[in-house]
């Protein structure tokens, strides 16, 4: 037995070179199984209630603070209401420039032709809209209306004018500015050649309206006058005032006013307005 355990130095360190290799070894596995087996381990555990939960939550539809939708005038709309119904803040000013001239919208329609809302937008907020009645409260019960006295339009205020729809301090102004240019209105109907007044608004006003007297103002000759003349009749700018009288120097005298209709470029439409302040 002892020849078999009897060793000499260098067998005695490569034994236990072997003994220390193979420890090392079986070490290094250990190891490397151990790590692999807790990178498999998740370092938390999913809470399935709590994360169906925050699903439900996200799959609802935001609510803004609790603001509940009724019905209202959609001529008045504020900066918060606006956001609150998804109206963009270019299409809010839309709205507060339309209501500046001192106009209102009627219909939903008018409401999407002013603000430039989508279709779809409109769908959602047309069933809210409430607009206000224009009727007059004062109709007799069998439903005739009133007879309206119309008041004389050359002596009409700024105002009495913005007691109109659709006319504000603005319109007012150009009016009155419009008649003392003329020296006062001959008909009625002058109104629609006001700059900037619709047509719808002009008629409203020559409801109330008229020239019940006819104002004394002096003709201006339309075989003497010369282009600064011409020009102070607001129906003729300085381009066609030139032309009257070129082409009556050309012709010797106008033997009717009429003959202007063939002058080029001459407002044709408003003749029978132009000859109220002409002669010849």
């Amino acid at each position: 037995m002892k020849s078999h355990f009897r060793y000499s130095k260098q067998e005695k360190r490569g034994i236990f070179f072997l003994l220390f290799l193979i420890a090392s070894l079986q070490s290094g596995f250990y190891f490397i199984n151990l790590k692999s087996t807790r990178a498999k381990e998740p370092y938390f555990k999913v809470d399935t209630l709590a994360q169906a939960f925050i699903d439900s939550v996200k799959a609802s539809p935001p609510k803004k603070d609790g603001f509940e939708l009724r019905p209202f005038n959609p001529n008045f709309i504020t900066d918060y209401r606006g956001y609150v119904l998804g109206i963009s803040p270019e299409e809010l000013d839309r709205l507060y420039e339309f209501r500046k001239s001192g106009r209102y919208i009627r219909t939903a329609e008018e409401f999407q032709a002013v603000t430039q809302i989508t279709d779809k937008l409109l769908t959602q907020l047309e069933p809210y809209f409430k607009f206000p009645s224009f009727r007059q409260s004062n109709k007799i019960q069998s439903g005739a209306a009133e007879k309206v006295i119309p008041r004389d339009l050359n002596s009409a205020t700024a105002r009495e004018l913005q007691q109109i729809s659709g006319i504000g301090p603005v319109l007012s102004a150009r009016i009155i500015r419009f008649r003392d240019r003329l020296g006062g209105f001959m008909v009625t109907e002058q109104l629609l050649d006001v700059y900037g007044l619709d047509r719808e608004v002009a008629e409203k006003a020559m409801k109330k309206f008229q020239v019940l007297k006819t104002p004394e103002i002096r003709k201006i000759n339309l075989n003497k006058a010369q282009v600064n003349e011409l020009t102070s009749l607001v129906y003729l700018n300085r381009a066609i005032a030139m032309k009257i009288v070129a082409y009556r120097e050309q012709l010797g005298r106008y033997d009717s006013i009429e003959q202007l209709t063939k002058i080029e470029d001459f407002p044709t439409d408003r003749i029978q307005r132009i000859k109220l302040y002409l002669a010849l």
